[in-house]
């Protein structure tokens, strides 16, 4: 899994702040990670965004013993779920962290014995990691992860990011989630690059960092609409950001109001990826490749990418249908829950849940949730990310959700939640401005103004929790 770690170079593998590690300071510190966990069958790590979070992670990979990452703001019943969910044996945190009550029933290792290094490699197959998703209609499911779905995924980003050792990559990602821990830790140290974690995201700091040795950076949607705002108003910064090779956005849509004022900012076009727990990343804008706002490139090399009807048929043209993937990307099942594992799979194909149209070329263009935002109103089926981006060229709108509600006549009607830019602007208006853009039928038929969406950790809005 890390070719450059097993060489032990002095290459920089990590840098939080002024705290960096070589590669060969980095194998001799997981080592030590993985002699302490000889004959153990899994582990938590407590992920605060630090080094010592990476050093455990690379540990227990090199010691073939699934990670658990646990969320530093995770909530008390949550954490109790994951716990006895996944059973860990024993928890791995930086030093002089206050882990929370329910974490102290597990042994935390001190005083680590050097003992010979790890020369059996795990399985293709064994886990490596057990992600837990958000719950929606319950508790979060652990995704049990394979190594060969993380090097696989990782090799196959390489190609289509024209990744290499050379690539210093910057984010200021959380490491408790696939973006910023997989992709975002295990990514570089693959490749035999560096990892800058900013500690905290800002423009100000992913500007320095990009001005320096940086050349990639990952983010969500929510960091790119504030590095463009800021960027628009300072045009020092809007330079800084320019030097980046690659400016990569995950993890949600990323507006087209967005694209362009970075854009226009720095001429940086930014490339989208679509990826899941369940499945890493299943598609991505090729760094060579055509840049469009809305669009998620074609699928990765090695994955298999359909769009299927109510009935599981291939759709037909430019018609919205249901992603479904396979490939060795795919996760082994969900721990524990053999019935929503099957609920999931269709001869080998993971239902993902996620609405998209394909166009004539083959990049994938996501427009919602099946069970949050394929609408259907008055016998249309609308994906609520085309109103969203829609919406969002209005300069009276900030932010901007839409929802179905129930409606007598039209099935369901649409429903626009604004933060606006403002002075609030009429339905009326905004309603006019949908039309005209997309068709009278997507219009939105009531908005409700809000000073902020709710989201979650990851920038991604938290649909169900509207009008809570």
């Amino acid at each position: 899994m890390f070719p450059e770690l097993v060489i032990g170079s002095d290459r920089e593998a990590l840098r939080f702040g002024d705290t960096s590690l070589t590669y060969g300071e980095l194998a001799r510190r997981a080592g030590q990670v993985a002699a302490s966990l000889h004959g153990h069958s899994r582990v938590a790590v407590w992920a605060t965004p630090t080094i010592e979070t990476c050093v455990a992670v690379v540990g227990a990979l090199v010691a073939g013993v699934p990670v658990v990452p646990l969320n530093p703001k995770i909530g008390e019943r949550e954490l109790a779920h994951i716990l006895a969910d996944s059973a860990p044996d024993l928890v791995l945190a930086a030093p002089n962290t206050d882990l929370p009550p329910a974490l102290a029933a597990l042994p935390v290792p001190s005083e680590i014995q050097v003992s010979p290094p790890v020369t059996t490699a795990p399985a293709g197959e064994s886990p490596a990691f057990i992600v837990y998703t958000s719950g929606t209609t319950g508790p979060p499911k652990g995704v049990v992860l394979p190594r060969r779905a993380v090097t696989s995924n990782l090799d196959a980003l390489a190609d289509v990011w024209e990744w290499t050792a050379d690539d210093v990559l910057v984010h200021g990602l959380p490491l408790f989630h696939v973006h910023g821990l997989i992709v975002g830790v295990v990514g570089p140290l693959r490749r035999g690059g560096t990892l800058h974690h900013l500690g905290r995201f800002s423009s100000a700091a992913a500007g320095a960092a990009l001005a320096g040795d940086g050349t990639m950076m990952f983010g969500v949607p929510t960091m790119y609409h504030r590095l463009a705002l800021d960027c628009a108003d300072d045009a020092a910064l809007a330079a800084r950001i320019g030097n980046a090779r690659l400016l990569v956005s995950g993890s949600a849509a990323l507006p087209a109001t967005d694209h362009a004022r970075l854009a226009d900012a720095t001429g940086q076009r930014v490339v989208e990826r679509y990826g899941m727990t369940e499945t890493l990343m299943n598609c991505s804008v090729r760094a060579d490749g055509d840049r469009r706002p809305g669009a998620v490139g074609p699928p990765l090399p090695g994955v298999d990418l359909r769009l299927v009807d109510d009935a599981g048929e291939k759709t037909q043209g430019n018609t919205i249908g249901e992603i479904e993937v396979r490939g060795p990307n795919l996760f082994l099942g969900y721990l524990n829950r053999p019935d929503a594992t099957a609920e999931v799979l269709r001869d080998g194909w993971f239902r993902t849940g996620d609405m998209a149209v394909r166009d004539a070329d083959g990049y994938v263009r996501i427009v919602g949730r099946r069970a949050t935002d394929l609408i259907k109103s008055g016998g249309y089926k609308i994906g609520a990310g085309e109103i969203e981006n829609a919406l969002l060229e209005h300069p009276g709108v900030s932010e901007v959700a839409v929802t179905g509600e129930p409606d007598e006549d039209l099935g369901e009607r649409i429903v626009a939640w604004v933060v606006p830019s403002g002075e609030r602007p009429s339905t009326d208006e905004l309603a006019d401005h949908v039309a005209r853009l997309l068709s009278p039928h997507k219009r939105p038929r009531v908005v409700r103004y809000l000073e902020a969406l709710p989201r979650n950790d990851m920038g991604k809005i938290l649909k169900r929790s509207l009008g809570d």
